[in-house]
């Protein structure tokens, strides 16, 4: 019979850390050696990344080193108002299945627009995963690119996001959705 390796026997995930300035905090880029954004999360909630960072990958070490200027760049467009650069950003996401499933439905919902948790559970052909899909949404570990704040509760309510919910209103309202 195989030995079974625990995600702790296995080796370290190393990854890359650097940090971009924004008007709401400075964000943690993680990226891989290939330059694609594996996490993007707030200083504020370094803690919050490490664990989801380690669910998904176990043992994960961060090595200070910059990004790639195409990512920043295209943060920093976004930023100064250039919503549709973040489509420039390449991006990869462990997780389970369904997990990878809601986050690459999230850039399908366009800046300026929300969704609700229910809409997306039936866009995703499984209308009884509301709460499924909330979960997966708080468990989104590429914040902003991955925009899981344009998700709203059904009555239209701003609920839960990972960097604070201050953080998900000037989102909603720098890509022109009344909130």
């Amino acid at each position: 019979m195989p030995e079974r390796i625990s995600p702790a026997q296995k080796p370290a995930k190393v990854f890359r850390l650097d940090r971009l300035a924004t008007p709401i905090g400075i964000a943690l880029l993680v990226t891989d050696d290939d330059g694609v954004l594996r996490a993007l999360d707030w200083d504020d909630h370094a803690p919050r990344m490490m664990d989801l960072l380690r669910r998904h990958y176990g043992v994960v070490m961060l090595n200070e080193r910059q990004a790639p200027a195409a990512i920043k760049a295209a943060l920093t467009a976004y930023f100064n108002g250039d919503l549709d650069r973040l489509a420039e950003v390449a991006w990869r996401v462990a997780g389970t299945e369904f997990q990878r499933k809601v986050w690459s439905a999230l850039p399908g919902i366009p800046a300026g627009q929300t969704m609700s948790y229910g809409a997306l559970a039936a866009r995703l052909q499984a209308p009884k995963a509301t709460r499924a899909v909330g979960h997966a949404n708080g468990a989104n570990p590429i914040s902003v690119v991955l925009p899981c704040h344009r998700l709203i509760g059904a009555n239209g309510a701003l609920v839960k996001y990972g960097g604070g919910l201050t953080r998900k209103r000037w989102l909603l309202r720098h890509e022109g959705v009344e909130v």
